[in-house]
């Protein structure tokens, strides 16, 4: 757009220095001139990129671009206000005068287009929005393969309009590509290397998806250790059908020794201690039992979804009353997926840094608890709030479970953004309670039942 203005400037500031013969071939010209220039874009990066984010790098475009309109404005105020005299004939100053605002002009629109070639290179710099270099030395062969653009056999595809298949793949894996190479290290056809431990250290990294592999994974037999549902929702799990290495502890009796995280201490342990009370017995007025919140949505709570969901718990007394819950969770210092598919429940391995992979409005509640404290800017559980939104149907259930509050700051920050989102409050519970550590330290917790409204 800014350089159709200059060619336009330029154009009639000639005409108006040109005598009145010259002024029908200089319209022509100016017609043909915009034609052949048609519309530039000023867009930074090829694009490549799944998608862009303003920058200060792209900022700083934005005025440089604003200088060159200014200056250009300037030009054209100057030939437009400048009379010459009737019948005066063009003189050698007037002509160097032309050709000096010319060059002027002609050297805005290369520092333009420079600026835009130095911005464009650093933001690919800086986010990796930009493609893999291939060329490195130490680049496996098979992530160069999986990462090769394929053209469609019959060229563009009239549904989608796209003309390449590319391989999905997280963009910050870039900023990771030795560690994302070594994963990719691998005999094709042949056994996958015992590098889980890797991979989730990718994905905690943000790199996510992760790049698919031509290899089998290593495997535990599990014959005559799994048993059939619903009794394996609380049947103990073995410790043979689980690959332990990465892992502090080899047994889940040392994990139940542990304190994982607040809602795993001890949630291993299906025979005794606290997780057999859970959401069916309150030890608190902060909890909410499964019973009393089904009852709220009068038989229409059918599927959940469950973020940072422990030992699977939740799903199995939600499971009990036959509603499907899938379970998000990562195998940090435990073998969280493992153990919650041994009760036959649904995992879901996937950080909270990725989008749901669920379409829109389809789940009837969403079950949260301090798994949602994500850390870093405010604006990063802003997406993630954003997303939980999208996911629950008009009507459903947002269930924040025993939220730990650090500081008033964070729960009126907490507070402020459900509000942004029109819940209707069914319950809302601050209240105190004791550190399942066993320290008997007091602390803050924040329970709620919220109800999605229909948004037009």
């Amino acid at each position: 757009m800014i350089l159709s203005y200059l060619a336009l400037y330029s154009t009639n500031l000639t005409l108006s220095l040109t005598d009145p013969d010259q002024e029908e071939a200089g319209a022509e010209k100016e017609t043909n001139n915009k034609k052949k220039m048609g519309s530039v874009s000023l867009k930074i990066g090829d694009g490549t990129a799944r998608f862009r984010r303003a920058t200060l790098w792209s900022s700083a475009v934005n005025i440089l671009m604003l200088a060159s309109v200014v200056t250009t404005n300037l030009f054209a105020l100057y030939a437009f206000t400048y009379s010459p005299k009737h019948n005066q004939t063009t003189t050698p100053t007037t002509r160097k005068n032309i050709s000096l605002i010319s060059d002027q002009v002609a050297l805005i629109m290369r520092e333009i287009d420079s600026s835009q070639k130095k911005l464009a290179l650093m933001e690919k710099e800086l986010l990796g929005y930009e493609s893999f270099d291939l060329s490195r030395p130490n680049m496996a062969a098979e992530l160069k393969l999986f990462l090769y653009h394929h053209q469609l056999p019959l060229g563009k595809d009239s549904r989608t309009g796209i003309t390449e298949m590319v391989s999905s793949v997280g963009h910050t894996c870039e900023k990771s590509a030795d560690l994302l190479s070594q994963y990719m290290s691998y005999k094709v056809s042949g056994p996958c290397p015992d590098d889980w431990s890797l991979a989730q250290k990718l994905i905690l990294r943000g790199c996510e998806p992760l790049p698919r592999r031509r290899c089998f994974a290593k495997s535990v037999s599990k014959v005559g250790f799994l048993s059939p549902f619903p009794v394996s929702l609380w049947k103990p799990v073995s410790d043979k059908i689980v690959t332990w290495s990465g892992l502090g502890c080899k047994s889940f009796t040392c994990l139940n020794s542990k304190k994982l995280s607040r809602e795993c201490v001890g949630c291993f342990s299906l025979v005794n201690g606290s997780e057999t009370q859970k959401f069916v017995k309150a030890t608190s007025k902060n909890d909410f039992v499964i019973d009393e919140v089904l009852a709220l949505g009068s038989g229409g709570i059918r599927i959940g979804f469950e973020i940072g969901g422990g030992s699977g718990t939740f799903a199995a007394r939600m499971a009990e009353k036959n509603v499907t819950v899938i379970t998000n969770t990562l195998n940090i210092d435990a073998p969280f997926s493992v153990f919650i598919a041994a009760r036959g429940l649904f995992p879901l391995y996937m950080s909270l840094d990725h989008r749901f992979p669920f379409y829109d409005n389809v789940f009837d509640l969403v079950h949260a608890g301090s798994g949602l404290d994500v850390g870093g800017k405010p604006e990063k559980l802003d997406f993630l709030m954003f997303d939980i939104d999208r996911i629950i149907r008009p009507g459903g259930f947002f269930w924040l479970d025993n939220f730990y509050c650090a500081n008033d700051e964070k729960k009126n920050a907490l507070t402020r953004l459900i509000e942004r989102f029109g819940y209707k409050k069914l319950k809302w519970v601050v209240g105190e309670k004791v550190d399942p550590s066993g320290s008997a330290k007091s602390e803050v917790y924040l329970s709620a039942i919220l109800q999605k409204p229909v948004r037009v």
